[in-house]
């Protein structure tokens, strides 16, 4: 049978490259936003949305008005759209909230893009990508089965990642006779059922005390940046302290992944 399968990949581009993820991951939201609007006013006049096939067409012409929009993967910016449209069909179907405007200062920025004729590949130990070419990465094990899509990720951080879906036939694997529960606490980060248990790495002393600290001095940049009415999107000393922060809580999310796989 098929199924899905993910890989997750540490990236590390150029600066270049780091140039056109920042326009691609801008422009993709710069399209959800422009379509988000059209959407609601439509909704607004007609008590009708949109569809992804009326507003493709759309897109096309919109980057003939705006040539900056031609920098980027253009499946990326398709994508945006398609991630409109299947937000607004998963909302009127119940399944979760309405669409809302995307930000600049979300925590993580992402676009995606799908393979076509062979874009998305693993060369040696770089990763072809739509636009960036080869970019340097982690490979930390073999792609298996078809490519479907990419999706490039920036974290608070400044790191760089990219998740690969793929697609490959499996053998159906028999029921396991003995199955193992697993309960997540707070004493403990993990309790078998067998028995074995696995310690909680989130908040040792050590690490909450250093936490503490470097969350303390984003307040106080925070602040100082107020009151000289500086945007904290541009207090280099705030966005700085802030990067710190993201790594030391990446820091303890890879601690506690190697408590439950070691």
């Amino acid at each position: 049978m098929l199924v899905n399968k993910a890989y997750k990949f540490h990236l590390y581009p150029t600066k270049e490259q780091e140039t056109l993820i920042a326009k691609t991951i801008g422009y993709s939201r710069f399209v959800f936003n422009h379509f988000l609007e059209q959407w609601i006013e439509t909704y607004k006049e007609t008590g009708k949305g949109l569809t992804y096939n009326s507003c493709s067409p759309e897109l096309t012409k919109l980057k003939k008005e705006l040539v900056w929009l031609k920098e980027v993967d253009s499946i990326a910016l398709q994508s945006s759209l398609k991630n409109l449209a299947d937000s607004y069909s998963r909302f009127f179907k119940m399944q979760n909230k309405a669409p809302r405007f995307k930000s600049k200062k979300n925590q993580v920025q992402s676009y995606t893009t799908k393979e076509t004729n062979g874009n998305i590949a693993v060369v040696g130990n770089k990763m072809k990508l739509p636009k960036l070419g080869l970019v340097r990465f982690a490979k930390s094990r073999e792609l298996h089965g078809h490519v479907l899509n990419a999706t490039v990720r920036r974290n608070p951080s400044g790191k760089y990642f990219v998740s690969i879906l793929t697609e490959l036939e499996v053998q159906p694997m028999e029921k396991a006779e003995l199955s193992i529960g697993i309960d997540l606490g707070i004493t403990d980060f993990a309790i078998f059922s067998d028995g074995r248990k696995i310690d909680n790495n989130m908040f040792t002393a050590k690490m909450e005390k250093k936490l503490k600290r470097e969350q303390r001095k984003l307040s106080r940049r925070a602040l100082h940046a107020k009151q000289n009415g500086i945007n904290l999107l541009d207090a280099k000393n705030y966005q700085k302290q802030k990067r710190k922060v993201a790594r030391l809580h990446e820091r303890v999310m890879n601690q506690r992944m190697i408590s439950l796989t070691s």
